[in-house]
């Protein structure tokens, strides 16, 4: 054991040590030989035993060490599917009489969600939002089901997911412009006024003309376009649509044109290199997804309780959000039932709403009866699960703020107060701790020094450098409904 030590302390990686990293990184057996050698150079050296991992070459990426932790714990066997059987698809569906397209961003490969627009008489307006039916082909039972209840969801992470079904029933379901797909479909009969007269659903088969990318229609749909035509070939449609968010939004009680400018970020790895891009929340295409999603969501968490079918509610109460069988307000959405069905490829929860909506629009019995166990259980397991699922995503774009950081070289940064001594660093979703920070107002703009940054324990040390203060008239983090309470957009 002393010549494991004094190995260690000579930051030398013992032989001997080489088999038994995953162990020493992850679960270690206190009891073993490495693991006390490992701890007594460790508190010689005044450092955590992972950082002497790290000093000796134990540790090749910071972000490797990362995605093990949570691979061992979710996904100890692997992220490679099984076989599977052969999903069928159905061949008695009717064909709709319109043309549809989607809206999502450039790495978006799972696309659940589609509109259209179509004009009737007498100036009303046939609005569809159609969504991917996997349902029609993944049976309950079967090895793609299992597999949807087992991951429950698609794990994101910056530059990486790990999706909740193989691609082969991915790809028959998914929206991809230039194919037929079978989708169920919610459509709006809007006046001119843009009052909704009548709501109806079928399950149908829909031409998918069109993937819309964020990157490259922002440019002619945004604030500045919304009046007068861009001249893209979609912008009527769009413009026609966004109003109609607009007035759902009013609806719902929720909308506030003097609320201050909110904003998320996406973040794109390519070759080991990061970019943080700021999204305005509530931008004119955000906000047509999102209030189309909060409709379909809301509609058809009212036709399962009208029709007594169990499903699976989004609820909030007393600024609680939880997950619950019964048809219960949304207050934060302003919504009297929020089941989530609009991103079956992505969430089990989506799937199994829609295998009880497919149940009353067919005319057949519930997959999951009243008092369902299964549906008790799916629904538990969601709930633990896309909370670790959403813990790990903050976990490695915060790794991937810290390494924007030394990629890009950074020494100083500017940073907005968010309480006490945390601070919200600018361009990025990255809150931490300023211990020099003096006591200064929520919403003050400063500058701070950086340090030290350690993407492998993900910490950043930073001082605060004196300077004429001001009040930030700057982008606030949200503390309204996120995206993932919406769609995920």
């Amino acid at each position: 054991m002393l010549v494991y030590v004094e190995q260690l302390k000579a930051y030398q990686l013992p032989p001997d040590f080489t088999d038994k990293l995953d162990a020493l990184f992850y679960a270690p057996d206190k009891n073993t030989l490495e693991w006390k050698a490992l701890e007594q150079a460790a508190t010689e050296l005044n450092i955590s035993q992972l950082k002497l991992l790290e000093a000796c070459g134990a540790v090749p990426s910071a972000h490797d060490y990362h995605f093990g932790a949570f691979l061992r714990e979710h996904f100890p066997a692997g992220v490679h599917f099984a076989e599977h059987e052969v999903l069928k698809l159905p061949d008695d569906l009717e064909s709709a009489a319109v043309e549809a397209f989607s809206i999502d961003d450039s790495t978006t490969t799972e696309i659940d969600d589609a509109f259209s627009v179509q004009l009737l008489e007498s100036g009303i307006t046939r609005v569809g939002i159609h969504i991917a039916a996997p349902a029609l082909g993944i049976m309950m039972g079967g090895a793609v089901d299992a597999f949807a209840m087992q991951r429950l969801s698609t794990v994101y992470m910056p530059g990486h997911k790990i999706t909740m079904l193989p691609e082969a029933a991915i790809s028959p379901f998914s929206l991809d412009e230039g194919t037929w797909r079978p989708a169920l479909s919610l459509y709006l009969d809007v006046a001119e006024d843009l009052a909704i007269i009548n709501r109806h659903s079928k399950v149908e088969m829909i031409k998918m003309a069109d993937n819309l990318r964020h990157d490259l229609l922002e440019p002619h749909f945004n604030e500045s376009t919304l009046e007068t035509s861009s001249g893209h070939p979609y912008w009527e449609r769009l413009s026609l649509l966004h109003k109609l968010a607009e007035s759902l939004e009013k609806t719902r009680g929720k909308y506030d044109p003097n609320k201050p400018p909110q904003i998320d970020y996406n973040f794109y790895v390519k070759e080991g290199r990061v970019s943080i891009v700021g999204r305005h929340r509530g931008s004119p295409m955000d906000k047509l997804v999102a209030e189309l999603m909060i409709e379909a969501n809301n509609q058809w968490g009212a036709m399962l309780a009208e029709h007594d079918v169990p499903g699976i509610y989004r609820a909030q109460n007393g600024g609680k959000v939880y997950m619950t069988v019964k048809a219960e307000p949304h207050q934060g959405l302003g919504v009297a039932q929020y089941a989530w069905s609009t991103s079956p490829l992505r969430r089990a929860v989506d799937l199994i709403n829609q295998r009880q909506l497919l149940s009353i629009l067919q005319h057949t019995e519930p997959v999951y009866p009243k008092n369902s166990e299964a549906l008790t259980t799916a629904m538990r397991n969601f709930d633990m699960t896309y909370s670790a699922y959403s813990e790990f995503q903050t976990r490695m774009e915060r790794y991937w703020c810290l390494q924007y950081l030394i990629q890009e070289e950074v020494k100083e940064i500017g940073a907005t107060v968010w309480r006490e001594n945390l601070v919200r660093l600018d361009g990025m979703p990255f809150i931490t701790k300023v211990h020099s920070l003096p006591d200064l107002p929520a919403g003050t703009a400063v500058r701070l020094e950086i340090k030290r940054i350690d993407p492998l324990l993900i910490e950043l040390d930073t001082r605060y450098k004196p300077a004429e203060a001001k009040v930030s008239g700057g982008d606030e983090v949200s503390s309204e409904p996120s995206a993932e309470e919406i769609n995920e957009k």
